[in-house]
């Protein structure tokens, strides 16, 4: 909302002060920001404004911006009353300003689904509209309920504005057409508009894109997840880590079996791959950091390397006393520790550093204190570990099972 002076149209043409709201249909498109809007009030104030601040049901239906930068420098702006349908108004706001204003795909689709949301709206409204005053001629002329019901009916649906009958609705991918971006776009722009309205503003301003939005709607239902199961339990991180080590919960089930236990999920909760790769790891400039993982989920560990920002460098192989033998397979009596890193951390020690070793089996998913003993001596630093089953000496414990 703001103030603008206009010309009083009566015999004295008394300037007043008015207070104009801006319509709902306005609002397809962004407001300019303050130095947008600083710079076109210098344009207007050097060349003059050439085009009018529009108005429909008393308030502001195009020219925001101009009124804006008008009310800066106490100029006037001309002044026109839209005459037409909110349909009308809705395609003249679309046409004065999908091409003349410099946006991206991101913000496009915004107004797309915007201006998609209000067609629906405005036309829900006409049809009600048409239907009562229907039903109140039906009842003024005594027709109400009579046998010449089902003539007034098709009356009814014959008086009903064609623009908005659904099989004349614009498909996706026209609308995508016509805001010049795609329908996956506008499929984001409708989920980011349900689920998380907050981050529209930001994406009308240009601070983020549709594709950043989707992965923070993603990374906050990630959050509530773990909040949600607990895996963040009693501890949790606080601030970043020059050495991690993740035992991710990686997406299996127990292979069930006909006779008891046949339980057919673990104890503890699962993430998905896209779950995991929305988890923000907090790794210091220069950071340590191991993955625990196993043949199967080999290649999702370098695959969640990319997406925690990690540098591969080499693999370790715990050698395991037995292990688990699918049918018609060799015997898996080993696990895998992937080694990344973020930025150059170096390593204390290098002696007796193997990437291979030996170390007894411990309780389901417990990962051998030999283990941590070598990471004990040759980092240094803040530690980590995360999902952890249970407490290790050294390092913070961030799980469902943490101490």
């Amino acid at each position: 909302m703001c103030n603008i002076s206009i010309d009083d149209v009566g015999r004295n043409r008394e300037r007043i002060i008015v207070k104009l709201a801006f319509h709902p249909i306005a609002n397809i498109f962004p407001l300019m920001t303050d130095e947008e809007i600083d710079s076109l009030a210098e344009d207007i104030k050097k060349n003059g404004i050439h085009n009018p601040i529009w108005m429909f049901q008393e308030k502001v239906l195009d020219g925001r911006n101009r009124a804006k930068a008008c009310e800066k420098i106490k100029q006037d702006p001309p002044i026109k009353q839209f005459a037409g349908t909110a349909k009308d108004a809705i395609s003249f706001v679309w046409s004065e300003n999908v091409e003349r204003r410099h946006l991206n795909s991101s913000q496009k689709a915004i107004a797309a689904k915007k201006r998609e949301i209000l067609d629906k709206e405005y036309a829900k409204e006409v049809v009600e509209k048409v239907k009562q005053e229907a039903k109140e001629r039906q009842k003024a002329a005594g027709t109400e309920g009579s046998k010449g019901g089902r003539g007034k009916k098709k009356t009814l649906v014959e008086t009903i504005p064609q623009g908005f009958s659904e099989h004349d609705r614009k498909t996706a991918t026209v609308l995508a057409k016509a805001s010049g971006t795609n329908r996956k776009y506008l499929e984001l722009a409708e989920k980011i508009i349900k689920e998380a309205p907050s981050l529209v503003p930001k994406i009308e301003s240009g601070e983020i894109t549709i594709p950043k939005a989707i992965k923070e709607i993603k990374r906050e239902k990630v959050t509530e997840q773990l909040n949600t199961l607990s895996i963040a339990g009693a501890a949790k991180t606080d601030g970043l880590y020059d050495v991690i080590v993740l035992d991710p919960p990686w997406p299996m089930q127990k292979i069930e079996r006909d006779c008891r236990p046949n339980q057919v999920e673990f104890d503890y909760p699962t993430l998905t791959e896209e779950q995991l790769a929305e988890l923000e790891i907090p790794c210091a400039d220069n950071c340590h950091v191991w993955i625990w993982t196993t043949h199967r989920f080999l290649p999702m560990s370098l695959r969640l390397l990319n997406a925690w920002n990690l540098k591969y460098v080499c693999t370790f192989v715990w050698h395991k006393p037995g292990g688990f033998q699918p049918v018609g397979l060799p015997q898996y009596n080993c696990e895998f520790v992937i080694y990344a890193r973020r930025g150059s951390p170096i390593f204390l020690d290098t002696k007796d550093f193997s990437v291979c070793f030996n170390a007894p089996r411990g309780k389901h998913s417990e990962k051998p204190e030999e283990f941590y003993d070598t990471l004990r001596r040759v980092t240094g630093g803040r530690r980590l570990d995360m999902f952890n089953r249970r407490t290790i000496n050294g390092f913070d414990g961030w799980g469902n099972e943490a101490k």
